[in-house]
């Protein structure tokens, strides 16, 4: 839905919802491999060998026809396949169960951490869209200010916003670069004033640094102080190097805390 100003609320649904985005691949191989699997199951040692050889057979004659042979590697696939499992079988004596497959078994149990991992992912998303919203109207109530806690996951929504080009996202950035300078929510974890430096872009940590500098003068950061958000951005390397001469002319007269 879209708010009065523009912003859009974001839900992240799953790829394949998704009208026109781009899909998972299907994987040839793997759909050869399963089919093989599939049709094995319960064979003997011998009814294996037959099936290999009726296999090779086939792919023998597809190899005559372009398009049959143009099948994204599923036949090699279902060849070599068939070949393990002739070979297991030999060892084994069968039947063959793929329950009992322990090659089979680790593909399935890495296919099941890779969509936990893609849930995951996705779960993420969907939270930094929220915040993002949150932010965003926050910041057009005027009401993001000291009161509100920053907190972990808040930089990717600080992303978002910018992405989306959203007016609020400057707003986001002065009250990141409070947080950061006075060590408030999130950023009382040293890791995650660390983690910053990868996550917030370097105007806003310049902004940052420059508000903790004229706070150890013992001058007042309380304010909007607009002005340090403005060389922050205009040149955020001078901006960086004047927090660092105030913090020097400091700690000279001994001012440091």
């Amino acid at each position: 839905m879209n708010t009065s100003d523009g912003w859009r609320s974001r839900r992240v649904p799953k790829a394949r919802g998704r009208a026109g985005a781009p899909r998972t691949p299907v994987d040839h191989a793997k759909v050869g491999r399963s089919s093989v699997r599939r049709r094995a199951r319960g064979m003997t040692p011998s009814e294996a060998v037959e099936a290999l050889g009726e296999a090779e057979l086939h792919a023998h004659l597809d190899r005559r026809n372009e398009a049959a042979a143009d099948d994204g590697g599923r036949r090699e696939a279902e060849l070599t396949e068939w070949r393990r499992i002739v070979q297991l079988l030999a060892a084994t004596g069968g039947p063959y169960d793929p329950d009992a497959d322990v090659v089979v078994q680790e593909e399935l149990a890495e296919d099941r951490r890779r969509e936990e991992a893609d849930q995951q992912r996705c779960q993420e998303q969907q939270r930094a869209a929220d915040r993002a919203e949150e932010l965003a109207q926050l910041g057009r109530a005027g009401r993001l200010d000291r009161s509100v806690t920053s907190r972990a996951g808040d930089e990717a929504a600080r992303d978002l916003l910018d992405e989306n080009r959203d007016y609020r996202a400057a707003k986001v950035d002065a009250w990141l670069a409070h947080a950061l300078a006075t060590h408030s929510g999130h950023y009382a974890d040293p890791a995650a004033r660390a983690a910053a430096v990868g996550l917030l872009p370097v105007p806003v940590r310049a902004r940052a640094a420059l508000l903790a500098a004229l706070a150890r003068t013992g001058a007042p950061v309380d304010g909007d102080l607009e002005f340090v958000g403005r060389l922050a951005q205009a040149d955020p390397g001078a901006t960086t190097a004047l927090a660092a001469w105030l913090d020097n002319e400091a700690a000279v007269k001994g001012g440091t805390a």
